[in-house]
């Protein structure tokens, strides 16, 4: 083993702890510390496959380091109390082989599980993306991730409108009523109900992390299927930083696209408070054309905003964080077309999206000896509309002298959340959580339909809906060691959910003007057990079960009459996981393989839809079940290259029809192609002078699929391959590269929506019209970024 160079800061973090730590590699040995310390230790593949290491004892983190890693060919820094960084001891001599630093078979720290665990050693479908793989792929967008990640899926509405999916699972493409299948977090905050992701701009985030499979033990009503937790960088206590970064480019047949972000670190008093600035502004340019108002370009997408964080260190075993996050987003118009119509539309309404997002938050850490304490507060509110041509309407509303239809749905969301979460903190056979979560959520969503006429805009259907919310759940989870390396886990969540609806519609004749008020309280038992056996090499087998829940709730909008009582209340729906996976590192820890087979029980699924008229309908469309096998591959050459690969396959099939929500359902879950997958590949080459020449490819494949539940709306779409190569020469402060999107410049079709009143039948139309969203067209970049 080469010699280790130890850069601890001794003075990050002063409190002791009591270590024990059988004899294994560096890796897993640096694993069992950051668990038993509490603490993210990163990178800690860098230390490859040798050891063993042991630890006994109570210490200092910088001592218990420093001992642990004495002989290791790795080195580490302190970068704040609850951060550990790993890397590789300094490069050998010339001539030599060296590790290349962007390795891909990282074994990243992740806290989306309520506790610090490392991905490879958790029961249950887990990854993440780190910093410098989210910068190397330039993933400033939550759709830029996805081909990373196996089984994540968005869709392509357009910006501030994309719902993601997980594993297959999905409950449609549309966005409704029923709350969203994958609940986003920002660090300990949730950002979304049953609005559509806000598209934040993934600025200065130090990971991705994702959880596959219904998360209802942990999280409740918003994880049906998954978790992805978007975890930003923090104050750091100890250095000063700053760093920034400018990207344009050009799209072929389309205008400019340009972005600029930057963020400045300040400790306020050294080694006990900093504050971190992050500001950002981009511009994706249009590239569809708008024959029919002679517009060029017109789905141009302007947004901006940042983020301000504080820490504060109390004490050695106390901190607290403060954060504000802001952001607006505003689309000129949709970016779907019509079958063959290349990249030109005809709509007569500029069908723009406004999308504007706010958070406050503060979370309080501590250490209680016995026990560690996390109490997180957050304050959400989200704002955002949409604008259609609604002229199909008028075959509604004969009686209206008029020759063009608009429709204008808002909503604006108020979401107080907080979540108290005390884990022991004592190493030893047993362990356990227990935490308490409250959620008060305030939705108000005024819609209205206007028909231009001779002497204006008429308001013909108006509706103010009111939609309150109340959440409250105790949980827990308890694991226990049987010794020989086996592990179970037993954990559950009771919750109560209070949904009080109340809407006042008002429309003219020949409709019938109404008032609705109801009121349902739900009440749930979230169960999940696990059993997992670890084996001396790091590697890991599991048995999972899980399961997952949403709330019910009602139906209030259509242009002239009141809803069916049959189609008043939609019930609630419930996700049953059986879970086999395995998680194995090979070939001296430069391969990293991550699998699972599951199958997934689904009952009384709730789907959004729109009726024929195109005003929203949200049922329970029956009973499904789904079958799937993921797999995730990193491996890590010698000589500088780095592979990663991801795939999913899945088949669902409906067990169960719910033949009173639609005359006609398909036998399969739209929205979820049998099979998708990507791969990644990143070389890094030395060159003269301290640079570095990287060099990036990555591609992703999205497979067939339907858009709707609704056999009669069931378009076709998917199929499509997406790609991006990039290269860029840097050094420790800057960089400077040039990219391709969409290098063979292919159309697909991403999305087959876009407008639901375009898409659904009439008396005058009675086929429902297909969409196509395709891909943006070949783009070529250059990017600059420098760090102070």
């Amino acid at each position: 083993m080469g010699a280790c160079l130890l850069a601890g800061r001794a003075d990050a973090s002063e409190a002791r702890h009591t270590f024990r730590i059988e004899p294994k590699s560096y890796a897993d040995a640096l694993i069992d510390l950051g668990i038993q310390a509490n603490v993210s230790v990163v990178g800690t593949s860098a230390c490859g496959g040798g050891g063993p290491a042991s630890l006994s004892g109570t210490y200092r983190l910088d001592d218990a380091l420093r001992r642990l890693l004495a002989d290791a060919p790795c080195t580490y820094r302190i970068v704040d109390p609850r951060t550990v960084r790993i890397a590789p001891a300094p490069p050998p001599p010339a001539g030599e082989p060296a590790r290349p630093p962007a390795t891909l078979v990282a074994e990243l720290m992740v806290t989306a599980t309520k506790r610090p665990a490392s991905v490879g050693r958790i029961a249950a479908g887990v990854s993440a993306i780190g910093q410098d793989q989210l910068e190397l792929t330039n993933a400033t967008d939550i759709s830029r991730t996805t081909g990373q990640l196996a089984g994540v899926l968005t869709t392509n509405m357009g910006p501030g409108r994309d719902k993601l999916l997980i594993r297959g699972l999905a409950d449609g493409a549309f966005t409704g009523r029923a709350r969203s299948t994958v609940s986003t977090y920002l660090d300990d905050a949730p950002i979304n109900y049953n609005a559509p992701d806000p598209d934040l701009r993934l600025a200065d985030v130090a990971r991705i992390e994702v959880i596959r499979g219904p998360q209802g033990a942990l999280y409740g009503s918003g994880a049906l299927t998954g978790i992805y937790r978007i975890v930003a960088n923090k104050p750091d206590l100890a250095e000063a930083g700053a760093g920034a970064s400018a990207t344009a480019a050009w799209t072929e047949g389309g205008s400019l696209s340009r972005a600029v972000e930057g963020h400045l670190n300040l400790p306020l008093v050294v080694d006990r408070a900093a504050v971190r600035a992050v500001a950002y502004h981009d511009v994706q340019g249009g590239y569809l054309d708008n024959t029919e108002r002679r517009e060029n370009n017109v789905d141009r997408t302007v947004r901006e905003g940042g983020r301000l964080a504080a820490r504060v260190q109390i004490s050695e075993a106390w901190q607290v964080d403060v954060s504000g996050v802001g952001q607006r987003l505003r689309s000129n118009d949709t970016q779907y077309i019509l079958p063959g119509a290349g990249q030109q539309r005809t709509n007569r309404v500029r069908e723009a999206h406004k999308n504007d997002f706010g958070l406050g938050a503060v979370t309080l850490r501590g250490e209680l000896g016995w026990a560690s304490v996390s109490a997180s507060a957050a304050y959400v509110q989200h704002i955002y509309s949409s604008l259609y041509d609604a002229s199909r309407a008028l075959e509604t509303f004969n009686t209206v002298e008029g020759d063009l239809g608009v429709f204008h749905e808002t909503a604006r969301v108020g979401m107080l959340v907080q979540d108290v979460v005390l884990r022991s903190a004592r190493p030893g056979p047993f362990a356990w959580l227990v935490g308490a979560y409250a959620a008060d959520t305030l939705e108000k969503t005024p819609s209205l339909l206007g028909i231009r006429t001779p002497t204006g805009l008429t308001t013909v259907y108006r509706e103010n809906r009111r939609d309150r919310l109340r959440e409250y759940a105790l949980y827990g989870e308890a694991s226990y060691s049987l010794g020989d390396r086996w592990t179970a886990v037993a954990g559950g969540r009771m919750s109560e959910t209070r949904v009080r609806t109340q809407a006042d519609v008002s429309v003219q004749w020949p409709g019938r003007s109404r008032t609705f008020e109801g009121e349902r309280t739900y009440q749930e038992l979230s169960p999940m057990l696990s059993l997992q056996r670890e084996f001396d090499s790091g590697d890991l087998v599991y048995l999972l079960y899980s399961e997952g829940y949403r709330p019910g709730g009602y139906n209030t909008s259509g242009f002239l009459w009141p809803i069916q009582p049959q189609r008043l209340v939609f019930r609630p729906d419930r996700l049953k996981n059986y879970e086999l996976g395995a998680k194995l590192r090979l070939l001296d820890r430069r391969l990293a393989a991550r699998g699972a087979l599951y199958v997934n029980d689904w009952s009384d699924i709730q789907s959004d839809q729109y009726r024929p008229s195109g005003t929203a309908l949200t049922g329970n469309v029956g009973d499904a079940r789904v079958v799937g096998l993921e797999l995730e591959l990193a491996y890590d050459f010698d000589f500088g290259l780095s592979l990663q690969g991801n795939g999913l396959f899945a088949s669902s099939d409906l067990t169960w029809k719910n033949t009173s929500f639609r005359p006609a359902i398909i036998d399969e879950l739209p929205g979820a192609p049998s099979f998708s997958g990507g791969v990644l590949a990143i070389y890094e080459r030395p060159m003269a002078g301290n640079l570095t020449l990287r060099l990036t490819g990555e591609a992703s494949y999205v497979g067939h699929s339907r858009v709707s539940f609704d056999a009669a709306q069931a378009f076709r779409m998917g199929d499509y391959l997406q790609a991006r190569l990039a290269a860029e020469v840097a050094s420790d402060r800057w960089s400077a590269g040039v990219f391709v999107s969409n290098p063979t410049n292919e159309a697909g079709d991403t999305y087959a929506y876009g407008n639901p009143f375009i898409v659904g039948s009439s008396a005058n139309a009675p086929t429902a019209q297909q969409l196509v969203t395709p891909q943006r067209p070949r783009t070529i970049g250059v990017r600059l970024a420098a760090a102070f």
